[in-house]
């Protein structure tokens, strides 16, 4: 009974810090960047004040889901701080400790709210932020507007390469699309096999394909007709005789439906997708480089929300301390090697895509935080006064 009123108790406090956490560092991220950006929001004068500050609700409400990714780690760190650090000032660990019950039995309803919380990391993660994925492209004076743009060079899963004079997002329509068809002939090397062109393609969401259609004037009749797509081929019988044959087409399945190509149109948007859609996207990716980024940013799905565990893990013990005199110095300490772990992990992710020992070894540096972290955390949790 003592240890559910004592577990309780111990959640209670924990779970009122991450709540006072998660706002002031969360509020402190907005209020900066708003503070920065305020001028994005009023650049249109023909918005009044309510859409001035509904925009600014709906773009730091989705925003938000990115803060909390980022402060993951450092908010339950400060959590543990707030709950044990209030208990040693009021010298409950020293009575709690002279009825018997040890320091780790203390902290354990800390480590068991932490591994729930990360897993509010992860659906953040993998649910939450790929389904919030265009809103998130969008800056702050594009919130709540469709945006029409250029496609260059984006490749699709079955290894085309699709491009477009523009894209709009209202209407998920690719004006002047031209798909270069390519197969691989052997490992990272290809060629072109035809190509697909049309005045226009809709996105069809019943069959997940693009429905194409172009103009044409009938030789017969001279009138104008809307037809499909033309589908080009290459065919080489031999080495010196190519020729090409042409057919309709009025349909192209692809992975590259409108919620994929704002996320694709820039490389740092890639961060959004999930860990199922970057893997889909690295496994086709020819470029040796891009495909790093991509397991790099895949395998730190996995050891984000681990290193984050971590951070908790090296703090705990440094914070259990009995001498109220002595927590100052704890919570300094504990913050210094809370954020050696996050910056440890920050270099990882910038150097881990680039040239060592003559490879390139994202998996390495994704999972290097942790080979250094955790047998720190497991030598501290095992070297704690009880």
């Amino acid at each position: 009974m003592k240890l559910k009123i004592l577990d309780k108790y111990v959640a209670k406090n924990f779970v009122i810090g991450y709540a006072i956490a998660f706002l002031v560092l969360v509020g402190m991220r907005v209020l900066i960047d708003l503070s920065v950006n305020v001028d994005e929001f009023t650049e249109n004068k023909a918005y009044s004040t309510s859409t001035i500050l509904g925009n600014i609700f709906e773009f730091y409400r989705i925003q938000s889901l990115l803060y909390f990714r980022d402060f993951a780690g450092i908010i339950t760190v400060v959590a543990a701080v707030f709950s044990l650090g209030n208990m040693t000032k009021k010298n409950e660990l020293i009575a709690v400790m002279a009825s018997g019950i040890s320091l780790k039995r203390i902290i354990m309803p800390i480590i068991v709210l932490s591994i729930v919380l990360t897993g509010l990391l992860v659906i953040d993660q993998e649910i939450l932020i790929p389904d919030k994925a265009t809103e998130l492209t969008k800056s702050h004076d594009e919130i709540r507007q469709d945006q029409t743009y250029r496609i260059t060079c984006m490749t699709d899963s079955n290894s085309s390469i699709l491009n477009a004079s523009s894209y709009n997002e209202a209407t998920q329509t690719l004006t002047n699309p031209s798909i270069i068809l390519k197969k691989e002939v052997s490992p990272n090397k290809w060629k072109t096999i035809g190509w697909i062109t049309a005045d226009k393609a809709v996105y069809d969401e019943s069959n997940k394909s693009w429905r194409l259609s172009s103009k044409v004037t009938d030789p017969v009749t001279n009138k104008v007709v809307t037809t499909g797509g033309i589908l080009q081929k290459i065919v080489p019988p031999g080495d010196d005789n190519i020729t090409k044959t042409y057919s309709e087409l009025k349909y192209y399945k692809s992975d590259l439906s409108p919620r994929i190509i704002p996320i694709r149109k820039e490389e740092r948007f890639t961060a959004f997708l999930s860990s199922a859609q970057l893997g889909r996207l690295a496994s086709h990716d020819a470029k040796v480089h891009d495909k790093a980024k991509l397991y790099m940013q895949k395998h730190t799905r996995i050891t984000d929300p681990i290193i984050n565990f971590v951070m908790l893990l090296v703090a705990l013990p440094i914070l259990v301390c009995r001498d109220n005199k002595a927590m100052k110095s704890a919570i300094i300490i504990s913050f210094g090697t809370t954020m050696a772990c996050f910056i440890i992990a920050f270099v990882a992710k910038l150097i881990g895509t680039e040239v060592f020992l003559g490879k390139i070894r994202p998996v390495l540096f994704a999972w290097l935080p942790i080979l250094i972290f955790m047998p720190i955390a497991m030598i501290e949790l095992d070297s704690m006064k009880t």
